[in-house]
């Protein structure tokens, strides 16, 4: 049987690595696609030696023309394509009054043309090879709700979640299921220089700033990177294949609906 091949943007470190690995872990050929392709050889390195197919893939997701060529470039190495998860995100504080326009701009870029141009060449590549596939987004429980000092962070979000759900209707026809995954807060680099940044304008410590985010989820911890992938693997796999246009929450009980 041939082997599903997926394509991960962000995919050398954090919530995106720890997709890769557990893809690999499900059967699946990965082509992790980072900015940083130092980290992405290092993770494609990584889960060649547990005897995966993988490879880097250089890849600046704001920028429409690299995100074609990095899944074009994917189709071309495995012969096939069946899941692309557009994973890239940034979240900076961004205090309502201290928004710059190239903060925004940078943010939206990313976080939302990330997905918006992951969606399109997925699209592409998918009826190229003549068949369906899964295109499966990040979103966040920032998605859902709107959370205080993270303005620029929540919209990008919040707009991913409406751009799955029409993507989702938009699609459907060429049987591309499209849906997204919205983490609570993520031990990941990320969320570390984030509680950091609220930490430090509070003249607190790091373990503060955690503190600040933890408080309010249900389960009283923060999420690990492999609590994400396990939701994110659900989707990658046939056992979702009648489900599309969703947000599945994964925050450890932050927002309920």
């Amino acid at each position: 049987m041939m082997k599903k091949v997926a394509f991960v943007t962000g995919g050398a470190q954090g919530i995106g690595e720890a997709i890769c690995q557990r893809l690999v872990k499900d059967g699946f050929d990965v082509a992790v696609a980072d900015f940083n392709i130092e980290k992405a050889e290092q993770v494609a390195q990584e889960l060649k030696q547990k005897g995966a197919n993988a490879i880097a893939i250089k890849v600046d997701v704001s920028d429409r023309e690299s995100v074609f060529e990095a899944i074009q470039h994917t189709v071309e190495h495995f012969k096939d394509l069946h899941v692309v998860i557009n994973n890239a995100g940034i979240a900076p504080a961004t205090p309502i009054e201290k928004i710059t326009y190239e903060t925004y701009r940078r943010v939206f870029d990313i976080n939302v043309g990330g997905v918006l141009w992951g969606i399109q060449a997925a699209t592409q590549a998918f009826k190229q090879l003549g068949h369906g596939g899964k295109i499966i987004n990040a979103c966040s429980q920032a998605g859902q709700v709107g959370n205080p000092g993270i303005a620029v962070y929540g919209g990008s979000k919040f707009a991913v979640r409406g751009i799955t759900q029409t993507a989702a209707k938009d699609l459907a026809h060429l049987d591309i299921t499209v849906n997204a995954y919205c983490p609570g807060i993520v031990l990941t680099p990320m969320m570390k220089d984030l509680a950091q940044q609220t930490a430090d304008e509070a003249n607190q410590t790091l373990e503060w700033g955690y503190e600040q985010f933890a408080k309010n989820i249900t389960l009283k911890r923060l999420s690990k990177p492999e609590d994400v992938s396990a939701c994110v693997a659900y989707l990658a796999s046939s056992d979702s294949d009648y489900m599309t246009g969703q947000a599945l929450i994964i925050d450890g009980g932050m927002a309920f609906n």
